[in-house]
């Protein structure tokens, strides 16, 4: 399956992003709070835009089951928005007013392109590393088992069998759609670079 293959590909740069000190300190309960306001603030305009991604494939799909399995997914952004809230309320961060930096607007831009340009094969590629990459950190970082401290929920949320199932059915629109495989190999590699450059600009907010 293409999907695997890419997600293969790409495993140094997913392991990049699996010991970035960033997520590593997520596992540890050690980020500085600091930094990770900054990253629920910026996760919840990616998430807007990524939602807004997953309606434009919704109206391009060319059968209901398709079209139905898009809004399945944009409610599971909802969930993951509610989470970014809990948070966002806990440390006085306003979810409404976020100025995106430049990782952020970088990859908003690119996912919003792919969606209004292209056909949904390459639009799920391009949102497919997003979960698949979220669902192998939470996976990674909840074994053997998920930690208790301040980032336990976010933990929790990433390697639950739901958000895995959420992934696993994007990454089968992309197996069923993706049929420009140099295509698909050079917008799935982008967006892991994108993630991996998200984590970064959120760690460097700790100082």
């Amino acid at each position: 399956m293409i999907s695997n293959n890419l997600w293969k590909t790409n495993q140094q740069l997913a392991k990049a992003c699996l010991f970035h000190p960033f997520v590593q300190g997520i596992a540890d309960g050690t980020l500085p709070q600091k930094s990770f306001a900054y990253y629920v603030g910026q996760d919840a305009f990616f998430l807007r835009a990524f939602a807004r991604a997953y309606s434009i494939a919704a109206a391009k799909s060319p059968d209901w089951k398709t079209f139905e399995l898009f809004h399945t997914l944009a409610d599971g952004v909802k969930e993951e928005l509610e989470l970014h809230q809990s948070y966002a309320t806990k440390w006085e961060v306003n979810l409404e007013n976020v100025t995106p930096g430049f990782s952020t607007r970088r990859y908003t831009d690119f996912l919003l392109a792919t969606a209004w340009s292209n056909n949904i094969g390459a639009i799920a590629t391009a949102m497919t590393p997003c979960m698949r990459l979220y669902a192998f950190l939470g996976q990674q970082l909840a074994t053997p088992e998920i930690p208790e401290h301040q980032y336990s929920d976010w933990i929790r949320t990433y390697s639950s069998q739901e958000f895995e199932d959420l992934a696993q059915k994007l990454e089968k629109v992309t197996d069923s759609y993706a049929d420009n495989i140099p295509e698909a190999e050079s917008i799935y590699g982008y967006a892991m670079l994108c993630e991996r450059y998200f984590f970064e600009a959120a760690w460097e907010i700790r100082i």
